[in-house]
């Protein structure tokens, strides 16, 4: 039962709609669906009319630096659910908060206090949270929010805890049980659980700047939706001998690695009962001369049995990974017709820019995926590569893939020179280039290719439409000199040039074309455009379209070293942030601008663009209140600068 509150709310915004009441099209999971398509059928809004949309409400989270605790807020990075005209969602300090799906009224909010445990485990760029899990049996209504080391049940009407979750206390620690000391420094949540039947599943993320023996290996956890009880875990590094892939740690080294976190989201078959689950990198991410072997089931696709937490099949995407290659995307449950037959299939997009597709149940690829030599010489003392990578047959990449000279930005003639010249003091080579102590320009970077924004599905017509990051970023690591102690690793990239600019106080970031007095930020090394969206048919595997996304940043248009020069009108800019596709023919997504973009989805035409008070920096999302009004969802800004911005055509 909604409070009477809600009911008031909902009664008044459909008044002042004066329209004809009508069924609603909700958002029930941050994916749409379990599956993860990403997509309504919510069609008001179309491709003749959304150049019309406008603000129609803003909400703003208040949250602010907290000297006492020494926290800050991060990027605003949650995609709502809609249910019955609520909204519910997660703050940066992950408070859970219900806002009206009409108005943006609050109605109430939840605070687990996260930041009373201190800046530590929370990521460098500040708190962060993308989403909650909501859960109903009849008029029993839960949303669930796993924040830090906790997983918490909250009444759906009016905020407070589940007094019957946890022996009482409304929430469960999800760190106990693990076989090794987990401190909710080295445990945090990101995203959001999963629920299915009468359990609700949360996976695990250790921060990357962990890398020292016996830390905490990834895990995927089940429990009781009514009393919290754990009911199955599942390990993505092995904990015995026996276990299934135990084998590929040389040295028994499973016995001390950590990390292979499942930091992304999961998706779930609700009628097979399967859990769909995207690994990340085993700790440490980038030297893996202690960890020697492919390392199962680091950067792969796990299928578990959602009841039990059995391991159905895998795929590993990337053997013994050194390249911060990790799966963090929400793998797509899709069906395809692929040379005259339908099959359930699950589409998973990476960092690396491929696109794996499988048969959903029995994990046969849809097309072949062949294991290729790849490079595998090294400078990096006590480093083996693994000798070979799996390459899909189709789809084709949808990420430039590698680094080369042809590869140097030429904007104008002095840029084209300075970047070849930057680029010569660093290794390069294709895809799958090992890191290095001189530094290797790794292309996609770090975040991709595609990052945890995924893709957005069409079943109508069987198109996957995935933004991706063109950047390149450098990958070297060096000697660890011993004075982190959360680093105990032979070598590290707590370099000049490490992977990560934001992971370590040191660490510069990508070589890049820059004017020493011109007070701004760099041009990048690589040609324009910098980002695009892509569209892929997948039951043809092959690219439908693709077309820049984004214009580029201020500083990089305003560079003294662009003066006069004519740029393109879409430079491209790169950002994780992933699309949203409804039945209106659209695609909307945003992501590093103050922009919402809407392209449409059959050719690949940039429609409109909506300006944001701040830029947007999350999945974006969409439905239909009852009042017959059609809303368009995006997280804008980070810290104190934040909103959550809703667009709708004017009311009539």
């Amino acid at each position: 039962m909604k409070t009477l509150l809600v009911l008031v709310a909902v009664a008044l915004a459909a008044a002042a709609c004066g329209q004809q009441t009508e069924a609603a099209t909700e958002w029930p999971f941050v994916g749409s669906d379990q599956a993860h398509t990403k997509y309504s059928t919510a069609d008001q809004i179309t491709v003749d009319n959304v150049g019309r949309l406008e603000i129609a409400w803003t909400w703003e989270p208040g949250e602010r630096l907290l000297p006492e605790y020494e926290t800050r807020p991060g990027p605003f990075q949650a995609t709502p659910v809609m249910v019955d005209g609520i909204l519910y969602l997660s703050t940066m300090y992950t408070r859970v908060v219900a806002l009206d799906a009409e108005t943006g009224a609050e109605l109430w909010a939840f605070d687990p206090k996260a930041y009373e445990g201190g800046p530590v485990g929370a990521g460098p760029t500040g708190f962060k949270h993308r989403g909650v899990a909501y859960w109903s049996d009849g008029d029993d209504e839960r949303i669930f929010l796993n924040s830090r080391d906790r997983l918490y049940a909250i009444d759906a009407a009016t905020g407070e805890l589940d007094s019957e979750f946890g022996g009482g206390g409304g929430s469960v620690l999800l760190t106990e049980g693990h076989g090794r000391e987990v401190t909710r420094f080295e445990f945090d949540q990101t995203s959001p659980p999963v629920v299915f039947e009468d359990l609700v599943i949360v996976g695990s993320r250790v921060p990357d700047g962990v890398q020292r023996e016996f830390d905490p290996p990834g895990t995927v956890q089940a429990f009781d939706v009514r009393t919290g009880e754990r009911r199955w875990v599942f390990f993505t590094v092995p904990q015995s001998s026996d276990d299934f892939g135990a084998d590929t740690w040389e040295d028994e080294s499973w016995r001390y690695t950590g990390h292979a976190n499942v930091w992304g989201l999961m998706s779930l078959d609700a009628e097979r009962g399967l859990l769909y689950v995207p690994t990340s990198t085993p700790s440490s991410d980038y030297w893996g001369g202690r960890r020697k072997g492919a390392n199962l089931f680091a950067e792969s696709l796990v299928a578990l049995d959602a009841r039990t937490g059995e391991r159905q099949w895998h795929f590993q995407a990337v053997h013994h990974g050194v390249w911060d290659y990790d799966l963090s995307a929400a793998p797509n449950l899709v069906t395809i017709t692929v040379d005259g037959h339908e099959i359930d299939a699950v589409a998973q997009v990476s960092k690396q820019g491929f696109t794996y597709v499988f048969d959903r149940v029995s994990g046969e690829p849809v097309w072949p995926i062949t294991e290729s030599a790849v490079d595998t010489f090294t400078d990096v003392p006590g480093e083996e590569l693994y000798p070979t990578q799996p390459f899909p047959s189709k789809p084709p990449p949808f990420a430039h893939q590698g680094a080369s000279l042809d590869d140097a930005n030429d904007l104008t003639p002095e840029i084209h020179a300075l970047a070849v010249a930057e680029m010569q003091r660093f290794r390069l080579g294709p895809l799958f280039t090992p890191p290095s102590l001189q530094g290797t320009l790794q292309r996609p970077g770090g975040s991709g290719g595609a990052n945890w924004g995924g893709a957005a599905f069409d079943p109508e017509t069987g198109t996957l439409y995935v933004r991706t990051s063109e950047d390149a970023d450098t990958n070297q690591v060096c000697e660890n000199r011993g004075d982190d102690p959360r680093v105990d690793v032979a070598y590290s990239n707590n370099c000049p040039y490490g992977a990560i600019r934001v992971m370590f106080a040191e660490a510069g970031g990508p070589g890049a074309v820059e004017s020493p007095d011109s007070g701004l930020g760099p041009i990048p090394l690589t040609k324009p455009p910098w980002a695009h969206l892509v569209a892929i048919d997948l039951d043809e595997g092959e690219i439908a379209w693709k077309v820049p996304f984004g214009e580029g940043s201020d500083e990089i248009r305003s560079h003294p070293l662009l003066d006069g020069v004519e740029l393109p009108e879409r430079l491209g800019r790169v950002g994780n942030p992933g699309p949203l596709a409804t039945g209106g023919g659209l695609v909307f997504v945003g992501g590093g601008e103050p922009y919402l973009y809407a392209f449409d989805s059959a050719t690949g035409a940039e429609l409109w663009r909506g300006a944001t008070p701040l830029p947007t920096s999350a999945n974006p999302m969409t439905y239909t209140t009852q009042a017959g009004q059609q809303f368009v969802v995006i997280a804008t800004g980070r810290g104190a600068d934040a909103a959550l911005v809703a667009f709708a055509l004017p009311r009539q």
